[in-house]
C-alpha cells in the first residue's frame, strides 16, 4: 500500500500545520501578556517605588531574562522608568494615566450602593453615604432604611457643618492637620444642646477618631439620634465619602459596637476599591481591640 501523504493546503503547508503554528504562538502571545500583567500587579502591590531585576525575578519565579524582556516591552508603552544610575525600575506616566481614567469613571454612590443594602440589613439600622461639599460642610447623598417600626431617616442633600455628628467628624478628622486648624478657627455652630462647640475638646475628639478609624455622635446633628461613621479613604489617604450606621439612641446604646465593626468593614472594602492601602502611611490606625477608655459614652 502506497505511503499516504499528508493532504496539503493552497500554500503547500500540510493541512493543519498553519493551524497548529497559529495555537502556539497565541498561547506564548497570551502568556507574554500575563508575565508583564504580574509585573505591573507586582509594582503596585509591593508597596515599593522601585523594584530590581533581581526582585522581580525572585517574586513572580521568572528568568532575569524573561523579566529584562518583559520590562523592555513595558518601557516602550511607558508603562515603567528605569532609572539608569540605580538601574532600577518604577511605574510610568502611561501608568499613572491609567489609574487615573480608572479612578476619574468611578461613581461613589454606585459603588457604596450594595455596601449600604447590607450594612442596614446586617445592623438592622439606617445606613448612609455622605460626600464632602465646598470646604466647610457636607451632605447625604444616599440612604438605606430597615425593615422595622422605628427607624432614622436623613434628608439628602442638605449641608451640615464637619463639626456636628457622626459623619461630619469622620469627614473632619481624617483631613489635613492645617485643613482642621484653619476649619476650628471659624465659629461653630451649635446645632443641638449636644453638639461640641470647643475646639480644644474637638481637637482631643477627632485625634481619637484618627486613631480608631471611626467617630461616634449622639444628638450631634440630630436630638434622639445616634451614630458611628467612617471615611471611604482614596488613593491618597484622604476622606472621599463617609458612610455611617444610625439609629435612634435608645436603641442605638446597646447597638454601637456591633455596627461600628460592620461599618468599618465596608468602610475598608469601599476604600480598597479607591485605591487605598491600608498599610500605607496614609492609613488609620484601627486596634483590634478598642478599650472602654477609647469609646465616648453613648449616654451622656
Amino acid at each position: 500500500m502506497p505511503a499516504r501523504v499528508p493532504a496539503r493546503g493552497p500554500t503547500g503547508v500540510p493541512a493543519g500545520a498553519s493551524e497548529r503554528a497559529a495555537t502556539e504562538v497565541g498561547s506564548q502571545t497570551v502568556a507574554t501578556v500575563e508575565r508583564a500583567a504580574d509585573v505591573l500587579v507586582l509594582f503596585a502591590e509591593s508597596g515599593a517605588l522601585t523594584l530590581g531585576v533581581t526582585e522581580i525575578a525572585e517574586s513572580l519565579g521568572m528568568s532575569k531574562a524573561a523579566v529584562h524582556r518583559v520590562l523592555a516591552s513595558l518601557r516602550t508603552r511607558g508603562l515603567v522608568e528605569l532609572d539608569e544610575e540605580s538601574r532600577r525600575y518604577s511605574l510610568g506616566l502611561t501608568a499613572m494615566r491609567l489609574g487615573l481614567a480608572y479612578l476619574d469613571r468611578i461613581d461613589v454612590r454606585r459603588l457604596a450602593a450594595p455596601e449600604l443594602v447590607e450594612l442596614s440589613r446586617r445592623t438592622q439600622e439606617t445606613a448612609t453615604l455622605s460626600i464632602r461639599t465646598g470646604g466647610s460642610s457636607r451632605v447625604y447623598l444616599d440612604q438605606v432604611t430597615p425593615e422595622r417600626e422605628v427607624i432614622m431617616s436623613v434628608s439628602l442633600g442638605v449641608p451640615y457643618p464637619l463639626h456636628a455628628g457622626g459623619s461630619s467628624k469622620a469627614f473632619l478628622a481624617f483631613l489635613t492637620d492645617a485643613e482642621i486648624a484653619d476649619y476650628l478657627e471659624q465659629p461653630l455652630t451649635r446645632l443641638t444642646p449636644s453638639t461640641v462647640t470647643d475646639p480644644d475638646r474637638l481637637r482631643t475628639e477627632l485625634a481619637l477618631i484618627r486613631r480608631r478609624g471611626y467617630a461616634m455622635s449622639i444628638s450631634e446633628r440630630q436630638s434622639g439620634a445616634a451614630s458611628v461613621a467612617a471615611p471611604i479613604l482614596d488613593h491618597h489617604g484622604r476622606p472621599a465619602a463617609v458612610v455611617s450606621v444610625c439609629g435612634p439612641a435608645e436603641r442605638f446604646v446597646g447597638e454601637a459596637d456591633a455596627c461600628a465593626a460592620a461599618l468599618l468593614e465596608a468602610a475598608d472594602r469601599l476604600s480598597a476599591q479607591l485605591g487605598h492601602r491600608k498599610e500605607s502611611p496614609d492609613a488609620p490606625l484601627r486596634p483590634a481591640r478598642q478599650g472602654r477608655a477609647d469609646r465616648p459614652s453613648l449616654s451622656r
